[in-house]
């Protein structure tokens, strides 16, 4: 065989180490430095992307009989709790607190219908009504109510018993909330009168009604966080002016904006006030569009929040709707000029004739 002359021997043993100490003179400047280096920096995200939680006082509370005068102190305190905050708490508004009662109570009967009849009525890019699709990471649920008639039809075939008693409540409540909504639209459409025409155009679909239902024995730092995070990337899918949420007994409300996140306790039977694209549009994006979301915390029992997005096109609707029996346009009156007139030329002619 001939010889190979490509010699692969192995390298020799890595030497033991000996139990001689380390020739540094000075171990421990060497371990410490061992020990800060490889120790791993504490991260913190700007508050861009994720903003922190704020704590802050209560917003003012606004009496809404004093928006009928519009006093020297009222109208400032609003501008500028929702210039800073997003939103403002309203009292003695005059809803009667059986009807909200009535229909929270009603509300509730809504979640307990099972998620395979749910399907039909759950929300989507074509349909911004129904039950939002729950996650393992959400600890409530959550309903989109408005005064469409496919939302009618679709849940009295999968409801029918219970359906229409509490869209008659509803219907009821929410056009006292429609009421309140339309007198303080009334303020900000005062407070910028040369920029009213920026609201005109927007995609409006009318007014529509957020039921949440809150789920018992949270203790709200799981929620929170996964709120924040969906209410950053979803927002909300409808077009609208003002919200108005009636949260009684909530711990916590949360305001979500671009600015931050700022939490505090709403006062019982007030009507928290937070201001939306709309509102940005009349003033130019000095006021800036806010979600608002009551949060429930240690609650054994379930809880049910309603929150109204009031839009300008719902005004608009109702003067029209008001005003249609008493108003002739001028096209009209122009056309039953004209056939007064042929209708008189032929009685002449029929009169002269026979």
């Amino acid at each position: 065989m001939p010889e190979n002359p490509f010699d692969f021997r192995a390298p020799p043993p890595s030497p033991v180490a000996s139990g001689r100490r380390s020739c540094f003179t000075n171990d421990e400047v060497l371990s410490e430095f061992l020990e800060h280096s490889l120790r791993v920096p504490d991260l913190v995200l700007p508050d861009k992307v994720f903003p922190r939680q704020k704590f802050i006082d209560n917003p003012p509370k606004i009496d809404f009989q004093d928006l009928d005068s519009m006093g020297t102190e009222t109208l400032p305190m609003i501008l500028d709790s929702v210039a800073t905050i997003g939103c403002f708490q309203l009292v003695n508004y005059g809803i009667p607190r059986e009807s909200i009662r009535s229909a929270l109570s009603a509300a509730a009967g809504i979640f307990q219908l099972p998620p395979e009849k749910r399907t039909a009525v759950t929300r989507s890019p074509e349909n911004l009504y129904g039950f939002e699709e729950i996650h393992e990471e959400d600890e409530g649920e959550e309903f989109v109510w408005c005064k469409a008639k496919s939302l009618e039809s679709a849940m009295e075939g999968i409801w029918p018993v219970g359906y229409s008693n509490f869209s008659e409540k509803m219907g009821t409540l929410v056009s006292e909330i429609e009421k309140v909504a339309e007198k303080i639209l009334i303020v900000f459409r005062e407070s910028y009168p040369h920029k009213n025409e920026a609201m005109k155009g927007q995609d409006a679909v009318g007014s529509a009604c957020y039921i949440y239902k809150h789920g018992g024995n949270v203790s709200g730092d799981k929620c929170q966080w996964y709120d924040v995070i969906k209410m950053l990337i979803r927002g909300i899918d409808y077009s609208h002016a003002l919200c108005l949420h009636i949260c009684d007994g909530s711990s916590e409300f949360h305001v979500y904006s671009k600015k931050g996140w700022v939490s505090f306790r709403p006062d019982d039977h007030a009507l928290v006030i937070t201001v939306g694209d709309q509102i940005q549009a009349l003033s130019g994006g000095e006021l800036k569009h806010v979600i608002g979301r009551p949060i429930h915390k240690g609650e054994r029992e379930e809880m049910i929040s309603m929150a109204l997005l009031y839009s300008a096109s719902s005004t608009e609707n109702r003067e029209v709707e008001s005003g249609s029996g008493k108003t002739i346009s001028l096209t009209q009156q122009a056309i039953a000029a004209i056939v007064l007139t042929l209708v008189y030329h032929v009685l002449v002619f029929v009169y002269n004739k026979f």
